[in-house]
């Protein structure tokens, strides 16, 4: 071969490398939650094998759940993370997706339980969720899981937004400030704990978590299996000392049927076998009850093939 051919021949090898590369985004929430450092922790194991896999990956901050998935929907993400719940009912056609389902959505794993707060000022006086009424309560931006999550429980125990003096649909992220700035008297936040979130809130405010539980808790998790009563430590954030009753869901990595087997497969391969080191990366996975076998469990959809292919390989499903 002459040094012309060869020249065209590296060159095309080149060439089909870069063809070949895959670039993927996930979508997370917002920087202070969780959901963002969860998929930047993704990210920074996938592209330690990039030049293993070909996969390059890129995390993005986003408005949380259901943008999330309906932006995997409009083909804009090829990842993201969501609530089971809202991964559910997307899938489903229920509650908000009743008029927009999202069929092709498919589950990857359930990464960490994750529990809805309640973070009030302590001069608020709220110290039940039904003390809402009356008060000024940041629900967080309408296309969030923890919004979804919230109207739930008021549904369950007879609250209405209108119920409330003043109601707040900004980002979760903005609830530290607004609660500081006495613009509100609590938010919502449904997240893996402990949180930046909440922590910077109690590191300027005098805070309390509200319990939520009673029947009407108990009847809610009958009606919808995605959802489970958990706890958050009362060591986790200044000012909360006893443990704090509330409801979950589990936090999924959801992607579409329309992306690659191989690109699912090779990011979940990439998680189950650097399993410690993802688990050091952050607060929320640190926790002893997420385990490779826990990754399966909450999975309110069909699993994607590429998916189900790594776990088998792990020897985590028949």
């Amino acid at each position: 071969m002459n040094k012309t051919l060869a020249t065209f021949a590296l060159v095309g090898a080149f060439s089909l490398s870069a063809v070949a590369a895959e670039f993927i985004t996930i979508g997370t929430g917002g920087v202070t939650g969780t959901y963002y450092p969860i998929g930047g922790a993704i990210c920074q194991m996938v592209n330690k094998n990039k030049k293993e896999t070909n996969i390059r990956c890129s995390v993005e901050s986003t408005g949380g759940s259901v943008y999330n998935v309906n932006t995997i929907k409009a083909g804009e993400l090829d990842f993201g993370v969501a609530q089971s719940d809202t991964a559910y009912q997307s899938f489903k056609g229920e509650g908000k997706f009743k008029d927009a389902p999202v069929p092709e959505l498919r589950s990857v794993m359930a990464i960490y339980p994750e529990l809805l707060a309640l973070v009030v000022s302590k001069k608020s006086g709220i110290q039940k969720i039904t003390d809402v009424k009356g008060k000024k309560i940041n629900m967080d931006s309408p296309g969030s899981g923890t919004a979804m999550t919230a109207d739930v429980v008021f549904e369950a125990f007879g609250i209405k937004r209108s119920d409330l003096a003043l109601v707040n649909e900004l980002k979760s992220t903005e609830g530290p400030t607004m609660l500081q700035d006495n613009h509100i008297d609590g938010y919502f936040f449904a997240a893996g704990h402990p949180t930046a979130n909440i922590k910077d809130a109690s590191n300027s405010v005098d805070i309390n978590i509200v319990p939520i539980e009673g029947a009407p808790l108990d009847q809610l998790v009958q009606k919808y299996p995605y959802y489970a009563k958990g706890k958050i430590a009362g060591t986790f954030y200044k000012g909360v000392t006893t443990d704090v009753p509330t409801l979950g869901v589990k936090a999924v990595l959801v992607t579409s049927a329309k992306v690659k087997d191989d690109v699912v497969y090779q990011v979940t391969k990439t998680i189950l076998e650097n399993f410690d080191k993802f688990k050091e990366l952050h607060p929320a996975v640190k926790d002893p009850l997420v385990t490779k076998e826990s990754l399966l469990e909450g999975l309110s959809i069909t699993q994607h093939p590429g998916a189900i292919k790594a776990f088998k390989e792990a020897g985590l499903l028949k």
